[in-house]
């Protein structure tokens, strides 16, 4: 409620007049630096409006009297970039692995290329270093299917597995239980046999062993070594693809999954690619 102005007895400075529940209100204006201050922003505010791109409407944006974009400033550094990586590209996409091993600043931008590309575009599937997750091999673990190599690689990633291309990683694996190859008491016993190579030992397997030697060592090898021309996994190991156990097993010998990866030879040219080579194959796995 409204009082009289006074001077305030304990501060010395004169009351606004004022008072709420005993509280009178002291008349304090703001320090003539900070008003000043104030005012300066508003100006720079006002004159930063008209240089610089500022309100956006309908059809696009009010875009300065400077024209300044800050999309394009970033268009122009990208290039830059691309112009300066470009020159490293082409010797990639022209040398040979060696020739670009031999290279230690070559060999450095190749990893780096190929680790983000890695990242972008095939860590979700085989996981980060290559780590692998059910269903999409450890990349890092050297269980391959069709060789470790850099060519190997290269090959893989080029054309893919399964893609549709005719030069795409082939392989298949019969359905003996959809199919009827095998009856359900000759699955049961030939994974009973197959836990053994995966180093879990299942009693009397010489029944499952005899079913193996007859329908599954041509691919897969006598002692589950697997063989790399028909892209047949090891059995021998303790990687596998799709897990390790027997339950795992019997589905997959009844109704295999056969897993599909894409070809790349349509988003990366021959340089990434080989990037991309060069990376897997420096992950720990590569032969």
């Amino acid at each position: 409620m409204p009082t009289k102005i006074e001077k305030d007895s304990v501060t010395g400075h004169m009351t606004t007049g004022h008072e709420w529940d005993g509280l009178k209100e002291l008349n304090q204006p703001l320090p003539k630096w900070w008003i000043y201050i104030l005012f300066a922003t508003i100006a720079f505010s006002a004159v930063y409006f008209v240089l610089y791109p500022s309100i956006p409407y309908f059809t696009g944006y009010y875009h300065g009297t400077l024209g300044y974009s800050q999309r394009d400033t970033v268009d122009k550094d990208v290039a830059a970039v691309v112009k300066q990586r470009s020159g490293y590209m082409d010797r990639i996409r022209t040398l040979s692995f060696a020739d670009i091993e031999k290279d230690p600043q070559l060999n450095a931008v190749a990893l780096t290329a190929g680790r983000i590309t890695f990242a972008n575009n095939c860590q979700p599937c085989h996981g980060a270093g290559g780590g692998g997750s059910p269903g999409y091999p450890a990349l890092a673990a050297g269980n391959w299917l069709w060789g470790g190599k850099l060519a190997d690689i290269q090959q893989t990633i080029t054309f893919g597995i399964r893609s549709g291309l005719d030069d795409a990683r082939q392989s298949l694996m019969p359905k003996f239980g959809a199919e009827g190859g095998l009856k359900p008491a000759e699955i049961e016993q030939v994974a009973d046999y197959v836990m053994t190579l995966y180093g879990q030992t299942k009693g009397d397997t010489a029944a499952g062993q005899k079913i193996f030697a007859d329908n599954c060592a041509s691919c897969h090898g006598d002692h589950g070594e697997g063989k790399r021309e028909f892209g047949a996994p090891r059995l021998a190991g303790k990687a596998h693809l799709y897990g390790d156990t027997r339950e795992i097993v019997v589905a997959q010998i009844t109704n295999p999954r056969m897993g599909v990866m894409p070809n790349w030879n349509t988003r990366f040219d021959t340089g990434m690619i080989k990037s991309l080579a060069l990376y897997v194959h420096s992950l720990g796995g590569g032969e």
